[in-house]
Formats: structure tokens, sequence, C-alpha cells
């Protein structure tokens, strides 16, 4: 009988890579079945194999429930190999890239490596009447300047720093790109375009100091995750910022105002209130602020090129943010790509050695050599 409960609970678990989760634990719970799915796979394998040669039908039906489940804990890893076989030609065809198909978007054996990080130096980078922002730099191993990627972290525009997910700036650091990690006023002290103008105001920073940090100042990208991506992509297509040559939009709320009228369930997070406290009011009270903070709303003919990254079973930021941001570029013939991930969740990148990380991370640094590649010799 323990058997059978300890299977069912690792069915219902797999089920996460099918549907949204519904409450906020089981959102974290589904961030891990989803990338570090190796671990339930293990578990299940070893639960499975204790039934030994016992024959009753609680056995039976536990073996039944097992192999279920084993098959969707094994489905991230087997749709993430099945989408790497056309990725990078789709990604050819959609930023007109070429690329080197010696490089695999997806491996079985880095699924058993850990996620690594570097170190960083914090500079300040603001200063304002009652509070200083920094920013931490990843530094590329180079003598000439090179390109930079300003990272804007994500947490519901009220929480979150600069230290968030620190692995993919540590990647694109070693891949030679010069990486600035930013904290932003937050809500509900600050409202938009606060962080919008906090993201100037780090470009005119490392503008300034672009000799000491070997810094192309023809060449920047933004890369936001959440609300991060919100901010990034308003300040991608508003700023009119000539040395911002692409943004990268994980899982961000693209139309503010449609997002309000179809919010996260509430025991996910009650994503009225979230924006409420961003924009200054609920949107009947304010409905301008939601607008004029919708980055769809600022998509014209010279919108910089875009790459979306979204998983379908994202609980906290709808997945048609993104097909509406798709559907907007595509309007104005802005080159981007969608890596649109089945099974993710919001966050999904929190490992980037999994199946969705290392899709993700593939994309992020292919759409990086079509926008602002590296190039020379350290």
């Amino acid at each position: 009988m323990p058997r059978l409960i300890f299977l069912f609970l690792l069915f219902l678990a797999s089920l996460l890579m099918l549907i949204s989760a519904p409450a906020y634990y089981l959102w974290l719970l589904a961030v891990m079945v989803g990338e570090y799915g190796l671990l339930f796979i293990a578990a299940t394998l070893v639960i499975l194999t204790s039934g030994g040669l016992i024959k009753s039908k609680y056995n039976i039906v536990g073996t039944f429930t097992g192999i279920l489940a084993l098959g969707m804990f094994m489905s991230p890893i087997i749709r993430a190999y099945l989408i790497s076989r056309q990725l990078p030609s789709n990604i050819e065809k959609e930023l007109n890239l070429q690329t080197d198909h010696r490089v695999e978007p997806f491996t079985f054996s880095k699924l058993f490596q850990k996620d690594a990080t570097l170190n960083y130096k914090t500079f300040t980078y603001a200063n304002y009447p009652d509070i200083s922002l920094t920013l931490d730099f990843y530094a590329a191993q180079t003598k000439v300047k090179r390109p930079c990627v300003i990272v804007i972290h994500g947490g519901s525009w009220s929480s979150g720093d600069s230290q968030q997910l620190p692995e993919l700036n540590t990647v694109l650091a070693g891949k030679g790109y010069q990486v600035a990690s930013i904290n932003y006023r937050l809500a509900p002290k600050w409202h938009n375009p606060a962080p919008v103008e906090d993201v100037r105001a780090a470009l005119i920073y490392l503008k300034k100091h672009a000799d000491e940090l070997r810094i192309d100042t023809n060449n920047f990208v933004l890369v936001g995750r959440s609300a991060g991506a919100q901010i990034a992509l308003l300040a991608a297509y508003t700023l009119k910022e000539p040395g911002i040559k692409g943004v990268i939009d994980f899982y961000g709320p693209a139309d503010m105002v449609w997002g309000y009228s179809l919010p996260a369930p509430k025991l996910v997070m009650d994503s009225r209130r979230v924006m409420a406290n961003y924009l200054g009011g609920y949107y009947p009270q304010v409905p301008q602020n939601y607008k004029a903070s919708s980055p769809v709303e600022f998509v014209n003919a010279q919108t910089v090129p875009t790459l979306i990254i979204h998983g379908a079973n994202d609980p906290l930021v709808a997945y048609d943010h993104s097909r509406r941001l798709s559907d907007k570029l595509q309007q104005y013939h802005i080159p981007h790509y969608w890596l649109k991930l089945p099974w993710a969740t919001h966050g999904f990148d929190h490992h980037l050695n999994g199946p969705g990380g290392q899709l993700s991370t593939y994309a992020v640094e292919r759409f990086l050599e079509r926008v602002a590649p590296v190039k020379g010799a350290n």
C-alpha cells in the first residue's frame, strides 16, 4: 500500500507537465519536475523496482501508475530533444542567421552537469535622493571592447534583485559578452516608468565607463525575465537608443491591458493587485498607465529584433502575452523568434542545463550572434 501511495503522489506531480499549476507551491514543484526531471525519474524507478515479485492488486495498480508517471517525467527530455532537431534551422529562417550546426541545442549528458557561476563586481550606477542603484558586472576575458548584455530581473516589479539566476550571466560572459545585471526601483513605492528610467541610467553609466569596462557602446542587448521582461521590452521599444540592438523576453507580460482582463489564478498570484502596485491603481482607475506600460503598444517599423521565450504551462504570465507580441512583431515584419516550450512553466530557466534551460540558452546565444556578434580576438 505505501508503494501505491508514493507512486500515486509521483503521478500527480507528473501531471504538472500537462497542466498549469493551480497554486503557488505547485508552481514551484512544476519548475522542479520540468527541469530537474532526472531526480523524479530516479525516484520513480526506485519505487517501481521495490515491488519485487509480490503479486497483489495494489502492486499491479501501483506499477501501472508508476509507469504513467515515468513517461510524463521523461516527456520534457523527449520533447526538448525533438524541438532541438528543428531549432537551428528554425532560427536560421526567422532571424536570417547562419548557425553552426556542430553546436547541439540539447544533449542528454548535459542534464547531469551543474550550472556554473562567475564572480562579478558591483558598481553604483545611479544616485537618487532616496535610493542608490547598483549593477553586478560580469566581465568577459578580453582586452578589446565587446557587446554588453543588460539583464533585468523579475519579481512582480516589487521584489528580486540583480543576483537572481546568475548562471546565464556566467555563460554569456564566457562567450565574450560583457554582462551587467541591474537593480531598479521597486513597487509599490515607485511606479512605471521608473524602472525604464533606471535602464536609461544604466546605459548612461555603462557608456561613460565603456573604456575601463571594455564595452562596445554601439551594441547593447536587453534581457528580462517576467516583470523584468516587460521592463526590457518597454525600454527597448521606447528609449530610442541607437545602441540597443535587440531585446530578449523570458515569459514577460507584453500586453498589460489584455493581461488585466485575464488574471492569474488567485492561489498562484493576485496579478491584478501586483499590476496595481506597479501602475499606481487598478485598470478602471488608471487605464492610461496600463496602455503606457504595454510593450505591444509601441511596436512599429523601427522596433529592434526580439527573442521571445515562454513555456505553455505558465500560470503567472499567460502564454498568450507572447502570442500577442509575436503577432504584432510579425505585422511590422520585425525580425523575431518565439521559442515555445510546451511543458515549461514560469521560471523554467532556473536550471540552465535542464531541458528548457538548454534550449533557451542556445536560442539566446544564436540571437546574440545575429544582433550583436562578438568580433575580433581577445
